[in-house]
């Protein structure tokens, strides 16, 4: 069989970037090694920016059907909580929703539009093809129920890799994994509590560990201890009904009751990150591009946000109106986001201590995050919404350019109103043309680009920073390619240029 596109791993993050494939007509199957969706939810929160680019494919309100939102969010479990709801954002919250049902909603749309999805089926070599003729990559796979010998042999212009920490796709590719292992570790338990606490969600912290708490479903709770002494305990060491009894009767002199759990595990802060993202016709993304300590919800709303600045670069060089050199910008723009995002979850793990020293250094970040401009700061990095990427130098300077694109409302020609997220649910480049100049208005009714929307419209209150917009062309995943101001000489060259250099 032989595709444009071959997805190893078929969880949120490798299902996303499959339907993000599809809607922009790449033809995409997604192999995975589970014969059906794990019900074990690892992540457990949408943060805003991933709410945001769900809102622009038109999902955003199957999730918060199935969600609860929670205006408040944690940093390493301190008291002081960081705060969504002062963020510039049409979702300044998160969205409290097991994994399971996040990836049950993605899948679905995933196949409806048109992915092919391979289960039961484990990767077992994947090969660049190097003959001229015979451009491509050769991905070998075997069927996990049945004799080896029943062998898959599947082709595909470009493979990407979504197959979490131990990646085959890496190892196969040759690429790098530098970091470090793990130094400490935590368990997680999803059980029953016959006595769960009043306020259904739980949080304390001293010199004898720290212990979380939250429902996942209406009878089963997640619960996350540490302690001194469980903190040194290999990963690999199977976690006990009684280890959680007896942890959180230590902590808080009661174990709830505590009884059938669903899911025990241990997991650590070994902190890695590929070399590259990118090797010849193959990419990593999500656990296979980096690994860490699951502090503050952050890892799969990472990945998701990571395949959509994939998604469209890969469907334009393969649809071809893109050179294969954009696919290089995804490692150079999503690396250095994701270093910072590895070292905020460190910077969280430091502060998982219970010496006198750290303990005070908590209490001193508790204050600190007191401070409403220091708290926004960091709601804003935990939630991705600081995210900008470099600008591109053949455009014309706006503060604009690179920044993440902030919904607001729209008059559109037609007298209707529209959200200007709804102008991205095809997942195609919109340039949105603001200042009602007759004279470039009729120069771009003109453009027939596949992947370009042109869209006039006016708005009654613009977002700061956009006082100023005669024109500007937004990317499929929601940043901002470049914005012209009304100032700007020569305007309509000016727009033909960006068009063409938008890559």
């Amino acid at each position: 069989m032989n595709y444009e596109v071959i997805v190893v791993g078929g969880g949120p993050v490798g299902m996303w970037l499959a339907a993000e494939l599809a809607l922009a007509r790449v033809s995409v199957c997604v192999i995975e090694r589970l014969e059906e969706p794990s019900d074990q939810s690892r992540a457990l929160t949408l943060h805003p920016r991933t709410l945001e680019m769900f809102d622009m494919r038109g999902l955003k309100e199957r999730f918060m059907k199935l969600g609860r939102p929670i205006r408040t969010g944690h940093f390493s479990m301190l008291n002081t909580r960081l705060d969504f709801s002062v963020l510039d954002s049409s979702s300044n919250y998160t969205l409290f929703i097991p994994q399971v049902i996040t990836e049950q909603v993605i899948e679905e749309h995933a196949l409806k539009l048109g992915v092919v999805v391979h289960r039961g089926m484990e990767v077992v070599s994947v090969r660049e093809q190097e003959q001229e003729q015979e451009q491509g990559v050769e991905v070998v796979s075997v069927c996990t129920s049945g004799p080896q010998a029943n062998v898959a042999v599947m082709t595909a212009t470009y493979v990407v890799g979504a197959d979490g920490a131990g990646s085959i796709v890496r190892k196969q590719a040759g690429i790098a994994f530098p970091g470090t292992d793990t130094t400490l570790t935590a368990i997680l338990a999803d059980a029953e509590l016959a006595n769960p606490p009043e306020s259904g969600v739980h949080s304390e912290y001293s010199e004898r560990g720290g212990v979380m708490i939250a429902p996942v479903y209406p009878d089963i709770y997640r619960v996350i201890l540490t302690t001194p002494r469980m903190m040194e305990i290999p990963k690999d060491v199977p976690v006990t009904l009684e280890e959680v009894q007896t942890g959180l009767y230590d902590l808080l002199g009661t174990d709830l009751g505590v009884s059938n759990p669903r899911w025990l595990s241990r997991f650590g802060n070994a902190t890695r990150q590929a070399q590259t993202y990118r090797k010849g016709r193959i990419l990593l993304a999500g656990d296979a591009a980096h690994i860490h300590f699951p502090a503050g919800g952050q890892g799969m709303n990472v990945g998701l946000q990571e395949v959509a600045n994939l998604g469209w670069k890969l469907a334009g060089v393969i649809r071809g109106w893109a050179p294969d050199t954009l696919l290089n910008s995804y490692h150079d723009e999503r690396y250095p986001v994701n270093t910072q995002f590895l070292r905020n979850t460190e910077v969280q793990t430091r502060l998982l201590d219970f010496t006198p020293a750290v303990l005070a250094h908590r209490q001193l970040h508790e204050e600190w995050f007191r401070h409403p401009e220091i708290n926004r700061s960091m709601a804003e990095q935990i939630s991705a919404l600081d995210v900008c990427y470099p600008a591109a130098g053949n455009v014309p300077q706006h503060p604009l350019n690179g920044k993440r694109f902030a919904d607001f409302e729209l008059w559109l020609p037609d007298g209707m109103t529209s959200y200007a997220y709804d102008l991205l649910h095809e997942g195609r480049f919109v340039l949105l043309h603001l200042a009602q100049d007759t004279k470039i208005s009729n120069e771009l009714r003109h453009i027939s680009l596949s992947h370009i929307s042109y869209v006039e419209a006016v708005a009654d209150e613009l977002p700061v920073g956009w006082r100023d917009v005669h024109t500007v062309l937004i990317r499929p995943d929601g940043y901002i390619a470049w914005a012209i101001s009304v100032k700007q000489t020569d305007i309509s060259s000016v727009i033909k240029d960006g068009i063409v250099t938008l890559i």
